[in-house]
């Protein structure tokens, strides 16, 4: 018996070496491509996927802040540049339940079967704002073919997934290998007229994410934004009383 407690002992230590020592790799093997500060936990582990499928690391444009205007930026988690073309990936952590359509504005996600529902905004929709803004960069980036990955980490459950756009893929995030292959293997090879322009404007977009006072600007813009939607979704909301209550509740405030 006491033979047996030692064994499960030394086993368990050796699991928590290897684990230490692959924790170390990885985190070494991300460093090749972004820091460990830069963006969240499933951004992290979705560079890492890539890195450990093979991609280059200078391949791997994380945590993007592309300028649009002067005070204005869009937020991009990765972008990977292809023999195909650019492949733009938006991460999404969410658990319960998913309900949404391609073409709608607001998805929705439901917890505790049904008890509690929370809307976000369209996953597909925002991927393809981040690709219309890269487009946007110059004729080269205009023409040249874009993909969007929508990759959904956490314990969800996709309910009710409609009209997916062309060249649009969302999945899960154990389904990214395939799709990545599935993008490689079934396009033809993209015609760049000026590879170091793609490495500069990505690269520059890349620096933008390291800049404190750019990422503050993002943050604050993006709260205004959420707060003039919520005013505007209020206003749309709210229903007047019927006329009979209102002259009610007139009458009522007389006799005070």
């Amino acid at each position: 018996m006491e033979n047996l407690s030692l064994i499960i002992v030394i086993g368990f230590i050796i699991l928590i070496v290897n684990h230490f020592f692959e924790t170390e790799r990885n985190s070494k093997l991300i460093e090749t491509a972004t820091d460990l500060d830069r963006g969240n936990t499933s951004e992290r582990k979705l560079v890492l996927a890539l890195l450990k499928k093979g991609i280059h690391p200078d391949a791997i444009f994380h945590d993007l802040y592309l300028q649009k205007r002067k005070d204005a930026f869009s937020q991009i988690d990765v972008v990977v540049a292809t023999a195909v073309g650019l492949i733009v990936i938006e991460v999404k952590e969410y658990s319960g339940w998913i309900y949404g359509s391609g073409n709608q504005t607001n998805w929705t996600q439901v917890m505790a079967y049904g008890r509690d529902k929370y809307r976000f905004y369209n996953p597909i929709m925002q991927n393809h704002q981040h690709i219309m803004e890269l487009r946007r960069m110059s004729s080269q980036f205009a023409s040249l073919p874009m993909f969007s990955v929508v990759v959904f980490y956490g314990d969800c459950e996709f309910k009710s997934i409609n009209q997916i756009p062309l060249n649009t893929f969302f999945i899960k995030a154990y389904e990214l290998s395939t799709t990545i292959d599935h993008i490689l293997q079934n396009n033809q090879q993209a015609k760049y007229s000026n590879k170091r322009e793609i490495i500069e404007v990505l690269g520059k977009a890349k620096a933008n994410g390291a800049d404190q006072r750019i990422i503050e600007q993002h943050i604050n813009r993006l709260e205004s934004m959420k707060q003039e939607r919520n005013y505007t979704l209020n206003r749309n909301y709210f229903k007047p009383l019927p006329r009979s209550v209102s002259q009610t509740l007139r009458w009522l405030k007389r006799l005070r």
